[in-house]
């Protein structure tokens, strides 16, 4: 997040960074998502507009023509009691929409950038970066452009951690996953559950197909990533802790900010959700990832991923700014991520 301000970047550019070639064999079923094995957040007799329209969001239609299947919700004043400024693009996958992840391993655009070279009606910033390169995963057209960052240092850039890290994508089956996953010669594995690292602990070993329990074949046509994983198989996790999002990292978990994120319902509905902070709105500071989880759940998310935000949170639709800027301006990003 914020361009991941952390102790570590120049040093992992001084032990190199591996950007890896992965094996992810991906033919895609098509965009139907197929039945899920964990109850349903909203009730059969709900749809996905009146579960989200109960938790006091708004339909906006100020944004342009959009496709029938792509819907644009704005927050109340407040959510979770807070003051807020929040926005939720749904997506009825179901139907003709496409996921799309777009930048390279390196290079720096803003949104506005991607949605002229795009022309996509939404757009969101993607993943975490620094000095110009991506520190997360970009796998598109099964093929991965980079993987997520393999390395953390901690204690001053002493010790060596290697976090298993969230990414989302549109897998090999059709469904759209939230999964840990480590690139390692040359394969990415994913995993049950993340490899449980914590800064000031004993780093645990590279992850492998041996290590942690539990490992498969990461199989992904598009995908993008960051972290930390926020929700999965429809159970809130947050494990910001495990993949080395702590503060040290300059994430801020805990700490009011700009968030952006990408979630799936169990119907097949996708969620690009972010809400402006740092008092770009007197009285508007952001949410916690915990909050942040909280309310992607309310409206019916069963996998989530937190992606990179601070200065870089961003929604265009149809190319227009949705909430102010941080940083006063659109920040320069690496990646982000559409659907049209």
């Amino acid at each position: 997040m914020y361009k991941i301000k952390c102790k570590t970047s120049n040093l992992l550019i001084a032990f190199g960074f591996v950007f890896i070639q992965t094996l992810s064999a991906c033919s895609h079923n098509g965009n139907n998502t197929p039945a899920w094995e964990w109850d349903d957040p909203i009730s059969d007799s709900a749809s996905i507009d009146s579960t989200i329209l109960a938790q006091g969001w708004k339909l906006q239609t100020g944004f342009g023509n959009l496709s029938s299947y792509i819907k644009v919700y704005k927050s109340s004043a407040t959510l979770l009691n807070k003051s807020a400024i929040a926005y939720i693009a749904v997506a009825d996958m179901n139907k003709s929409a496409t996921f799309n992840v777009l930048g390279e391993a390196s290079g720096l655009s803003t949104p506005t950038d991607f949605y002229n070279a795009d022309n996509a009606p939404i757009i969101i910033n993607g993943g975490y970066f620094w000095d110009g390169s991506s520190l997360s995963m970009l796998c598109r057209d099964s093929k991965v452009i980079c993987p997520n960052n393999q390395i953390e240092y901690r204690s001053n850039a002493t010790v060596l951690y290697y976090p298993t890290r969230g990414a989302f994508g549109l897998m090999t089956d059709g469904t759209y996953k939230v999964n840990w996953i480590y690139t390692n010669n040359d394969v990415t594995y994913s995993y049950p559950a993340p490899a449980e690292n914590k800064s000031g602990t004993t780093p645990l070993a590279m992850p492998s197909a041996s290590f942690p329990a539990g490992a498969t074949l990461w199989k992904a046509k598009t995908a993008i990533g960051a972290g930390p994983v926020l929700i999965k198989d429809g159970k809130a996790i947050n494990s910001f802790s495990e993949e080395l999002f702590d503060d040290e990292s300059g994430i801020q978990p805990e700490i009011n900010a700009p968030r952006t994120s990408i979630g799936i319902t169990k119907k097949g509905f996708m969620i690009f959700f972010v809400c402006e902070g740092r008092n770009m709105t007197p009285g508007v500071a952001g949410f916690t990832l915990a909050e942040e989880t909280k309310i992607l759940q309310s409206i019916g998310c069963v996998e989530a991923l937190n992606l990179d935000g601070g200065g870089s949170s961003c929604m265009l639709i149809n190319g227009k700014e949705t909430i102010k800027p941080s940083d006063g301006t659109q920040r320069k990003v690496v990646t982000a991520v559409s659907f049209k």
